[in-house]
């Protein structure tokens, strides 16, 4: 960083840190002892502009590696595109095998990201639902940030999100997660694949 850039306030971006998804399973202790929130087993990987042969040769590169990951007839992946064109990549695991789980979306994040696809991976998510409610909640790494946030949508199509519990997750998992201290980049995932899973 420069001296300028010092002067009016400009900060270097953070390069991503793939490592910081290996944190999710201990937020996950912390998550359900504070919050009542328990891992559903599904996670996602969210990124934007791959077509064509490039996609298709992409998702089979996936297939291969959750396959070989696993070594046991692979790790069930699902691909989809969003109303704004963005793809994600949906996988399961059993609920208690968030590790599992935060292994595949690093495997698959850091295939992106070494096949040259690091500038259009926007996200990553794991879903949590409220043991004895109907609440669910989405601890989201921003892939540009190396950072997380939680989205909790309201429960039903409300388009609209649970504020409160929100931060009060940001407090909860201040000492687990590098969570983003810009509220503004907490961007809203309505409809996010996996999101409304449940155990």
């Amino acid at each position: 960083m420069g001296l300028l850039d010092a002067i009016l306030g400009r900060s270097k971006p953070v390069r991503p840190d793939l490592d910081q998804l290996f944190a999710l399973p201990s937020a996950a202790i912390t998550l359900q002892a504070g919050a009542g929130f328990v891992p559903t087993g599904s996670g996602s990987v969210c990124f934007a502009g791959v077509e064509g042969g490039t996609f298709a040769a992409l998702r089979e590169e996936v297939r291969e590696l959750l396959d070989a990951d696993t070594g046991r007839g692979g790790t069930p992946v699902e691909f989809s595109r969003d109303a704004y064109g963005y793809t994600w990549l949906l996988v399961r695991h059993p609920p208690d095998d968030t590790a599992s789980l935060v292994n595949d979306l690093h495997a698959v994040n850091t295939l992106l990201q070494d096949g040259g696809f690091g500038p259009q991976l926007l996200c990553s998510l794991v879903a949590f639902r409220e043991a004895a409610g109907e609440h669910v909640l989405a601890l989201i790494y921003l892939y540009k940030r190396g950072t997380f946030y939680p989205f909790a949508p309201l429960p039903g199509d409300t388009g609209k999100r649970d504020n409160a519990l929100e931060l009060q997750v940001k407090a909860l998992l201040a000492d687990d997660l590098r969570i983003e201290p810009e509220l503004a980049r907490w961007f809203p995932v309505w409809g996010a694949p996996g999101l409304g899973d449940g155990p």
